[in-house]
C-alpha cells in the first residue's frame, strides 16, 4: 500500500503546482487551492 502512495506522490509532484514556491498564503487561498493542498498533504503523509 505504501508503494501505491509513493507513486501517487510522484504523480502529484508532476501535475499539481507547488503553492509554497508561488508564495500563496493559506488565508488568501481559494477553495480549489485548499483542496489541492490538502490532497497533496494527505498523499505525502501516507507515502511517508
Amino acid at each position: 500500500m505504501k508503494f501505491f502512495f509513493k507513486i501517487i506522490a510522484k504523480f502529484n509532484k508532476l501535475i499539481f503546482p507547488s503553492f509554497s514556491k508561488m508564495g500563496i498564503e493559506l488565508s488568501n487561498a481559494s477553495q480549489f487551492q485548499l483542496i489541492i493542498l490538502s490532497w497533496r498533504a494527505y498523499i505525502t503523509k501516507r507515502a511517508l
